[in-house]
């Protein structure tokens, strides 16, 4: 796997809507990282590809399988964050994945299923266990996939990340939860958290960069928001105020 220096990353909130036609739907998120710089970390929100197409699961299933080698492609230089509808041993899973330099890195399922929308009704959940800190050219990173923010024992498996992503279809009525949550998961670890949500009229379009300090910048109506990562912000605010982490 390719290194470079953390100062050159620069981390990237994607806020689309997600609409019908898939092929569309791959068009704008490749559009979109193309437009990033080198070395940057892009979040899209959660199965940005497809959405929670129930009614053609199957189809839903089979084109996330074969946009895996478009993804690969313009992953070069570059990380892309999304989660993906994807059949595994005969079960479906809403599966969180990584691509960096060309590769897949990292992939989990989500270990925790949102019921009020049904979710346990079309899908498998994964394990607690499977959620970790893994890292990308150096950065150690974490995954909250949408309704995972909610249990605090996920919460204590992401302490020592320098980012968490949360790829996520959250409901508008609960854009207060979302903020609040995403905002407090980067005070009480120290770092950089990048949120994407869905444009859809159902979700909240929260899409956000928040930094160590817990300072706020929502992307409003930019499609890509950016921000460079920096190391020494996180390292300066765990000397500020010492919680045992490094």
């Amino acid at each position: 796997m390719m290194t470079s220096k953390e100062s050159e990353h620069r981390l990237c909130s994607l806020l689309f809507t997600t609409t019908s036609n898939y092929e569309e739907n791959l068009k704008t998120l490749l559009s979109l990282v193309k437009g990033t710089q080198k070395n940057s970390i892009v979040v899209a929100h959660e199965v940005c590809l497809t959405g929670f197409d129930y009614d053609n699961l199957e189809k839903a299933l089979a084109f996330a399988h074969d946009a895996n080698s478009a993804l690969l492609k313009a992953s070069i230089d570059k990380t892309i964050i999304l989660t993906m509808l994807e059949k595994r041993e005969g079960e479906v899973f809403n599966v969180a994945k990584v691509f960096h330099n060309g590769e897949l890195v990292y992939s989990r399922a989500k270990a925790r299923l949102f019921r009020l929308g049904g979710e346990h009704k079309y899908m498998s959940e994964g394990f607690d266990a499977e959620f970790e800190i893994f890292e990308v050219d150096g950065i150690k990173m974490a995954i909250f996939i949408c309704f995972e923010l909610r249990f605090k024992e996920l919460w204590k498996k992401a302490e020592g990340a320098d980012v968490i992503v949360t790829p996520s279809w959250w409901g508008k009525p609960r854009a207060e939860h979302f903020k609040a949550l995403t905002q407090t998961l980067a005070i009480m670890n120290q770092c950089y958290v990048v949120a994407s949500d869905a444009k859809n009229d159902e979700c909240t379009a929260l899409s956000a960069i928040i930094t160590p300090q817990g300072e706020v910048t929502f992307n409003g109506n930019t499609p890509c928001l950016e921000l460079e990562y920096e190391k020494k912000k996180i390292t300066l605010m765990r000397k500020y105020i010492d919680l045992g982490r490094e």
